[in-house]
């Protein structure tokens, strides 16, 4: 049974997840704030964690960067502010998803479920080789990406986007194909989540974005001629 941390200030927000989850069948605990969820995931796993954004005592971006330096927790945010900014530094901290209040309980579940198989999906399914090009080195065993010998930090979405360019490099990837691919074909997010993933990749990459080729129309292409 997959285990869920629930983290909003709101008690009504937190049971309708809570009833919701626990009919799809998931373990569900609660934090009331930030700084609570901090507490709770020093000392126990869960298999996903829904937090909000504006809490009390310490925010869901706050905890989420908290949470990332000693968990690899999967994390779905929540938030009043549907704002590409938000979205932008949600996906920056290592978050999997951004839901837009008010949601639809359902979908929130559909989402829940696709994230928590693509994260169980995602450790079994590397291969323990190296791509290198000039000063750029991919390690898909290790889950790492260095530049001219330095570590490049990802969000986990960013890496699997970018594993799987490399994977294909040289081929033209449809913005239909990269989103099935990398989120999932139960995805429910908008096109422009693929857009925000490809400016982050970008700007990690720093002098490499030149490898990522915008195909007008299609979509992109990994190349390195």
């Amino acid at each position: 049974m997959s285990k869920i941390l629930v983290v909003d200030d709101e008690f009504r927000i937190r049971q309708i997840i809570r009833k919701y989850a626990e009919f799809e069948g998931y373990e569900v605990e609660e934090a009331v704030d930030g700084m609570q969820a901090i507490q709770i995931c020093r000392q126990k796993e869960f298999d996903l964690i829904i937090m909000d954004v504006m809490m009390p005592e310490l925010d869901g971006f706050s905890a989420c960067r908290e949470i990332r330096k000693f968990r690899d927790t999967p994390i779905i945010m929540l938030s009043a502010r549907g704002e590409e900014y938000d979205k932008i530094h949600g996906f920056e901290l290592g978050s999997d998803d951004y839901v837009v209040k008010p949601f639809s309980p359902k979908e929130l579940m559909m989402r829940v479920g696709a994230v928590i198989k693509r994260s169980a999906g995602s450790g079994s399914a590397a291969k323990k080789d190296v791509f290198t090009y000039e000063g750029l080195e991919v390690d898909f065993s290790a889950r790492t990406v260095s530049v001219d010998g330095k570590r490049v930090e990802m969000t986990p979405k960013e890496y699997d986007l970018f594993f799987y360019m490399v994977r294909n490099k040289g081929l033209a990837l449809t913005r239909e194909s990269l989103i099935s691919e990398v989120w999932g074909y139960d995805f429910f997010g908008d096109e422009r989540t693929l857009d925000t993933h490809i400016k982050l990749l970008r700007k990690s990459l720093g002098a490499y974005s030149k490898c990522i080729v915008t195909l007008r129309g299609v979509g992109y292409r990994f190349e390195t001629v």
